[in-house]
């Protein structure tokens, strides 16, 4: 069976929600390996939106089984009350059609009153993120298997760590948490959560005889170790997240496709190289709707970074390209598109990760087009100067573009064979 992996190639908003809904009907088992409910995905079935926040896109469809492995956080609240609000929308989301890992960490209360205490000077989503991660690296983390120990072990654990972060809380002048209000949520959400719990993920997805289909939230400049550190998240969606975040070493992928929005968005702070202060970059954001699912916050919004663009090709090992929200550029004189940068006026021949707030972008121009792209249903149908946009993307990356996307529903994604160009 055919085994693919979807991953951001830039700072998250991709649009990687709609394409993995229209991928999961290829699929047979849609995995989700990390992050936590800051990173939604947004899915159109006609003209019904939907927006999920933690459960894997693959969860619109109905045969198909959704994992959140053991490296997504959960927040047991969030996840049942995304569950029911599918459920009153007339999806069915049932134990059979989701798994969780048992070994998934838990998001408590004192971690989001920490979280808001400490506010953020990166631009994170005060979900909690970061707080969480933290716990499971200092090892005192609760994962969901915690949920289901005597009440006097759960209990004994969590006054432990209260003493911690009860000072914590202090240090940044905020109030105490007591325990009652920390363990109450969890009380009360453990039986309805269980049916869901699985105690072994990696064997479940090793011996399932069916294609596999693995999603990350955000995108790979977000990524601790290969983005744009200290703006980043606490978690890996690149590649190696998968493996760590699911225990399956040994599951090797058919397709690795980076999703590249056909411009340039970020959310939060950190350097930008193609950011767009003017009308442009206010064009796109009003054409786009580029406001988060998660958060609402409006992004920053630029030219396509090329650049980038290779870096995420090279982290991740892609092996094909899907262009989304191509018919957003639709109406535009001229656009413009970065093939790499100049620190100090000297043109740099590798990526300067750490210094891109001192980049100044070398651009290639294109002309625009006027058509109409969002009715397009083959390449053919593509105005000429849309193609010529389209292969030169291909061409830096080096690696085809096999789809493109010209607007937000299932049947708006054109899919070509090797390469759209043959």
């Amino acid at each position: 069976m055919a085994n693919t992996i979807v991953i951001g190639m830039q700072w998250g908003d991709e649009g990687k929600g709609a394409f993995i809904d229209r991928l999961a009907e290829k699929h047979d088992l849609i995995v989700r390996y990390q992050g936590g409910a800051n990173a939604g995905h947004t899915v159109y079935i006609g003209n019904e939106k939907y927006v999920l926040h933690l459960l894997p896109s693959g969860i619109l469809r109905e045969d198909k089984i959704n994992v959140i492995g053991n490296n997504v956080l959960v927040d047991p609240v969030q996840v049942l009350d995304e569950i029911n609000e599918l459920r009153e929308r007339g999806i069915d989301v049932n134990p059979k059609k989701l798994k969780i890992s048992h070994t998934a960490p838990l998001i408590l209360e004192y971690n989001k009153l920490l979280d808001a205490a400490k506010g953020s000077k990166i631009g994170t989503t005060g979900k909690a993120i970061g707080p969480t991660y933290a716990d499971k690296s200092d090892r005192i983390g609760l994962r969901v298997y915690d949920l289901y120990r005597s009440d006097d072990e759960l209990k004994a654990k969590l006054e432990e760590n209260l003493l911690i972060k009860n000072l914590n809380l202090a240090f940044h002048k905020s109030s105490s948490i007591s325990l009652d209000k920390v363990i109450e949520p969890l009380l009360r959400t453990r039986d309805e959560l269980e049916p869901f719990v699985c105690k072994d993920i990696k064997n479940l997805i090793y011996t399932y005889n069916g294609s596999i289909l693995a999603e990350s939230a955000q995108g790979t400049m977000l990524d601790i170790d290969h983005g744009t550190y200290p703006f980043v998240t606490s978690s890996n969606p690149t590649i190696g997240g998968f493996y760590t975040g699911t225990g399956c070493g040994g599951i090797k992928f058919n397709e690795l496709i980076g999703v590249l929005k056909a411009y340039t968005t970020r959310v939060g702070e950190g350097p930008f190289p193609t950011e767009l202060s003017d009308e442009r970059g206010e064009k796109l954001r009003a054409k786009g709707n580029e406001f988060g699912a998660t958060t609402g916050r409006p992004r920053r919004c630029g030219w396509l970074d090329l650049s980038i663009g290779q870096h995420a090709v090279q982290v991740n090992g892609l092996t094909s390209i899907a262009i989304t929200k191509l018919d957003i550029l639709d109406g535009f004189d001229k656009i413009l598109a970065c093939i790499g940068y100049k620190i100090k006026g000297k043109e740099v021949d590798y990526f300067p990760v750490e210094q891109l707030e001192n980049c100044e972008p070398i651009y290639q121009e294109f002309p625009g087009w006027k058509e109409d792209t969002s009715k397009a249903k083959t390449i053919s149908d593509l105005p000429e100067n849309t193609r010529k946009y389209i292969k030169t993307i291909e061409d830096y990356l080096r690696i085809p573009v096999k789809r493109v996307g010209v607007g937000k529903r299932r049947d708006q994604m054109i899919e070509f064979g090797m390469s759209i160009f043959g």
